[in-house]
């Protein structure tokens, strides 16, 4: 669905996200600190194929092992945080973790709200429906019911004006949006005729969609965005060991190999 390459994308993305150095310069003070030895991984504990709870009860996604795989370059002892994703910034300013790291959007709104990483990959945000939905194309979507779940990008799409990258003037349009706990209870509700349709990330899509049948896209995208780590806007060491370690993982084909365990992750990861 998109017309260029990866790295292409992210040397376009400039003002959408910003050059490491650049995302360092930005970062200022916070009383809390890393404790130079604990990793501990804030998370969506039901955002797959990036962060998830399995049903053994299991921490796995790309996030999680892309993670732990930093830990184990640096010796680090890595700490899974599951987090409720409408509390994410309560739990990294009060230390509970120390990076936000799942899918995590780094958009112009929150551009100083963080000490970014470099990016790591590219998303697409898409609307979803039943395949036997009369909803055709964006427009059809005026007067219907649309989920989103709450805190995400697609979110924080559906609120902000077209002038500042957002589709707001198009959310106007819909007779509500029905905002969510998670993705899984969204489309389980879009499944059930509760709503019309669903604003959601392609990959997360993607695996949804992999899990039950009777689902689409409408062809039109809503936008593009990419994924980095959000840490505290103090934490400008750790955040730049850890794009060091991103980049050592992709250069000795780790992160490569973790990725081609999430098929829609991989093909769309811009540092391999």
């Amino acid at each position: 669905m998109l017309n260029m390459n990866r790295r292409q994308f992210i040397a376009g993305s400039m003002l959408f996200a910003a050059p490491t150095i650049l995302g360092l310069a930005g970062c200022g003070s916070s009383e809390v600190t890393w404790d130079g030895k604990n990793f501990k991984h804030g998370f969506d504990k039901d955002f797959p194929p990036y962060s998830y709870i399995d049903d053994n009860g299991d921490t796995t996604g790309f996030d999680v092992e892309l993670a732990q795989a930093v830990c184990a370059h640096y010796g680090w002892e890595y700490v899974p945080v599951p987090i409720n994703w409408d509390s994410k910034d309560a739990e990294l300013s009060s230390g509970s973790c120390d990076c936000i790291w799942s899918g995590f959007t780094k958009s112009p709104a929150r551009e100083d709200s963080y000490c970014w990483s470099e990016p790591y990959s590219i998303n697409t945000q898409m609307i979803m429906v039943k395949e036997d939905s009369d909803i055709k194309t964006l427009t059809d979507l005026a007067g219907k019911k649309v989920g989103v779940q709450t805190g995400t990008s697609a979110y924080d799409m559906l609120e902000t004006p077209e002038a500042d990258g957002g589709v707001k003037e198009l959310a106007d349009t819909f007779a509500s949006v029905e905002v969510f706990d998670t993705y899984t209870i969204a489309v389980t509700d879009l499944q059930a005729g509760a709503i019309d349709a669903v604003a959601i990330d392609v990959t997360t899509g993607n695996f949804q969609m992999s899990n039950q049948e009777g689902l689409k896209y409408l062809d039109e995208e809503l936008g593009d965005e990419v994924y980095a780590i959000g840490f505290r806007t103090n934490e400008t060491e750790l955040c730049q060991q850890v794009n060091e370690a991103l980049e050592a993982l992709a250069a000795d084909g780790t992160m490569e190999e973790i990725g081609k365990k999430y098929e829609d992750i991989y093909e769309n990861l811009s540092m391999i």
